[in-house]
């Protein structure tokens, strides 16, 4: 009896138990981890490409610029007025933001290196916002934009750059193993110039709808990762190719600029008679594109096209600030803007980028930081490319990465007219620098030579002033100059790339590295 007794107690013990705890079950349920109960903030990234500051209507170009979804996102937090690139070429740029090391420290000079067989254990952003947790997806143009310079492992999605609608791109197995090859498909617009043909190139594609340009697409796939939930905070890279080279946009957007409206920069017909060496040699180059471009007569055509694919772009940054302040995710994501370098259009007889000038260096750079930048503010501090990776990882509080170049304008967002004494630095080739103060810019060639303008005076550098007058000013500059430059990296030669399996092999070390 007393047994029975004593399992009855237990029976009715265990049952009250077991309904408490359904009850507690019930009303209090376990904290999901998800973007929108997480403390750290999403990152949308977004690049564009040879994209000039034009949206700030600070300088630049004198005529009526059609960008209103730059100037809306500007409204929304901080626009820098004196931002500058790493490098004026893109995989330098793009590997100097990606990875935030200059040029100089990682050999990574031009085009034709890739960065990750060189250096296999260096940590991308990507890589780090993946090894914190982060859910990384990413789409476009972000990395230099052929195959060998994007490793997909630090990825867990990524939508790469196809260029259906791009003839000049397709077709070469190394680059493009995804593209389809046409040669000269019909349809696509030649301007009819003796140049290289892509460089050359402008106009619509009439076969063509604006939901078939490969940004269009980049965009879509934002887009459709922004009307997700994630549960784990996500960052989120969009890389917008317009307007880089051959300039091909809808009908509408060339519409915005009628030829007889566009207006030419000013070129002084004697403007490098000054320069050293060095300098003349970088201005020479593509020289031949902007004097055949003046023979013709399409100098204002070939501005027109400029204009329309930079609307484009901009048209598609318009997409994705739609998706995200109609997300769920817009309360708590850090947005970064910026272009991989600017572009000349004449400016200093110079046709395209790759000069340590203002017009080739100079760069649209804004960040939205909730609950940090203050909306519609302005920073008149100069500032490069490199801050991005460290300020990133301040924002969202993840471990330090050892061995960065750039340092954190986390204290610019927070007070942008704060005492700020550190240049913008932007390399181009090895041994040449630029360094940009907030009025002054020195250049210094890899044989010496040097050039310095005051741009206080002169906002488009159109004067070369004495360098003899200016000692003070250039040894403060000096001290930014890097003390070493890193030796090129090997060459894309150097390597035997398999774009199926992702892994090169080095042809004297017979080395494999996977991406």
């Amino acid at each position: 009896f007393a047994l029975r007794r004593l399992f009855r107690v237990l029976s009715i013990f265990s049952q009250s138990t077991i309904a408490l705890f359904v009850c507690l079950s019930i009303f209090i349920k376990p904290q999901q981890i998800s973007a929108e109960t997480n403390d750290r903030p999403n990152v949308l990234f977004i690049a564009v490409d040879d994209m000039n500051d034009w949206g700030g209507l600070v300088r630049g170009y004198k005529g009526k610029v059609h960008l209103p979804n730059i100037k809306r996102l500007n409204a929304l937090g901080l626009s820098f007025e004196n931002a500058y690139t790493a490098s004026p070429v893109c995989c330098p740029s793009r590997t100097a933001v990606m990875l935030g090391k200059r040029p100089s420290t990682t050999g990574i000079y031009n085009n034709g290196q890739w960065w990750f067989p060189h250096m296999p254990d260096a940590v991308s952003i990507p890589m780090a916002f993946k090894d914190n947790g982060y859910k990384v997806m990413g789409a476009g143009k972000i990395f230099h934009h052929t195959a060998g310079f994007n490793p997909p492992l630090q990825w867990d999605e990524f939508y790469r750059l196809v260029f259906n609608d791009d003839p000049w791109f397709r077709g070469k197995k190394l680059n493009y193993p995804w593209s389809k090859f046409e040669k000269n498909p019909k349809g696509y617009p030649f301007s009819g110039l003796t140049v290289v043909p892509h460089e050359g190139d402008w106009g619509v594609i009439p076969s063509l709808k604006e939901s078939d340009y490969d940004d269009f697409k980049t965009v879509d796939y934002v887009v459709s990762k922004l009307n997700n939930k994630h549960q784990n905070p996500f960052f989120l890279a969009c890389g917008i190719f317009r307007p880089h080279l051959p300039w091909y946009a809808p009908q509408k957007y060339f519409d915005l600029y009628p030829l007889e409206e566009i207006l030419l920069p000013d070129v002084l017909e004697n403007d490098l008679d000054d320069i050293p060496r060095e300098g003349k040699e970088l201005a020479a180059f593509r020289r031949g594109d902007f004097l055949n471009i003046k023979k013709s007569g399409k100098w204002k055509e070939a501005v027109q096209a400029y204009l329309a694919c930079i609307s484009f772009a901009d048209a598609q940054l318009g997409r994705v600030i739609d998706a995200l302040e109609k997300s769920s995710h817009d309360k708590n994501t850090i947005i970064i803007f910026w272009s991989d370098h600017g572009w000349h259009l004449g400016e200093k007889q110079h046709w395209h980028k790759s000069t340590l000038w203002e017009e080739a260096t100079r760069i649209p750079f804004t960040v939205v930081a909730p609950g940090i930048t203050a909306a519609g503010s302005k920073c008149k501090r100069p500032i490069d490319t490199l801050c991005i990776f460290p300020t990133l990882l301040e924002l969202c509080n993840l471990k330090p990465i050892k061995g960065l170049d750039g340092v954190s304008i986390v204290p610019l967002l927070k007070d942008p007219n704060m005492n700020w004494k550190i240049p913008a630095v932007s390399e181009f080739r090895r041994g040449q620098c630029a360094v940009r103060s907030e009025r002054y810019r020195y250049i210094r060639y890899s044989d010496g030579t040097s050039e310095l303008y005051g741009h206080s005076k002169d906002p488009n550098g159109l004067q070369y002033i004495s360098t003899k007058e200016h000692q003070d000013v250039i040894d403060v500059l000096s001290r930014f100059i890097p003390k070493n430059f890193a030796a090129n990296a090997p060459s894309k030669g150097s390597y035997d790339f398999d774009p199926d399996t992702y892994s090169w092999t080095h042809k004297k070390t017979l080395k494999v590295t996977r991406g």
